[in-house]
């Protein structure tokens, strides 16, 4: 099978890095590639402009890009997520019977991966490849609230804040407190604010490197909450998600006592 060369020593130039090699100057890289430094420059700066490698300004070596970690999580993320997810979803609707989600973050908006159909009352708005707003959703909260500031503020960037109930969050400030809140409590709470009558309770999911990869939650009609207090539910999806991002590869130190969610809820 035929092969492009540039793209071929693109990849070549990338495998020449390892945890010993971390640093290269373009005379390292154009002797072990037995390339001219014009035709390596080249090659370096094609991979600098899309993010593969970037260069040191203190002493002009060149070294890899964090576009190759970036793409190696969503590897990661596509592999594992969803079928380790699966177990303990289908564990926390039986131990409840309260629905369970599993939520990833695509642009603007969250879309359900996964879902399990509890016993308590029938949740219409929710089925996997559905997508969910931001702004009024627990899992919409929890994916945003650990990001960046840059992150937040590009992702909010022409946000618009669609009134779905009377307990609906209908700007950017209010927002922006409440995912202060989230990053504080280290969960989300809809209290019926993205459809009447429906609560739903959400706690991030995290990679081996810590990035917050999806949102575990479970929802149910609030004429149905009243046997299960939130509190319990709240420490069983936390306990879920927690054995979940272990599995992901995130190491978990999480002996922080539960804050109380009562007064999210008044």
């Amino acid at each position: 099978m035929p092969i492009i060369q540039a793209v071929d020593r693109a990849l070549r130039i990338l495998d020449l890095f390892d945890e010993h090699e971390t640093e290269l100057k373009i005379t390292d890289i154009s002797d072990r590639m037995g390339l001219h430094k014009s035709t390596v420059h080249s090659l370096l700066k094609t991979l600098q402009v899309h993010g593969y490698i970037e260069q040191n300004p203190e002493n002009g070596k060149y070294k890899l890009g964090l576009k190759l970690l970036e793409r190696g999580n969503f590897v990661i993320h596509s592999l594992d997520l969803r079928p380790i997810a699966r177990k303990y979803l289908l564990n926390l609707t039986e131990q409840t019977g309260l629905t369970t989600h599993l939520v990833i973050l695509d642009g603007k908006e969250g879309v359900y991966i996964d879902k399990v159909e509890g016993t308590s009352g029938i949740v219409a708005y929710s089925r996997i490849g559905r997508r969910v707003p931001i702004h009024s959703s627990a899992v919409g909260k929890v994916l945003v609230a650990f990001k960046n500031l840059e992150e937040i503020k590009k992702i909010l960037h022409g946000y618009v804040y669609t009134v779905h109930t009377a307990n609906t969050i209908t700007n950017e400030q209010d927002f922006l407190k409440e995912l202060e809140n989230v990053r504080s409590l280290g969960y989300a709470i809809d209290n019926q604010e993205n459809e009447p009558g429906v609560r739903c309770v959400a706690v991030p999911i995290r990679n081996h490197s810590g990035q917050v990869v999806a949102a575990a939650s479970m929802s149910t009609p609030i004429s149905s909450l009243g046997d299960q207090p939130v509190e319990n539910v709240l420490l069983l999806l936390r306990q879920a998600a927690d054995e979940i991002s272990q599995q992901m590869g995130y190491g978990i130190h999480l002996s922080r006592e539960l804050k109380t969610v009562a007064e999210l809820l008044r």
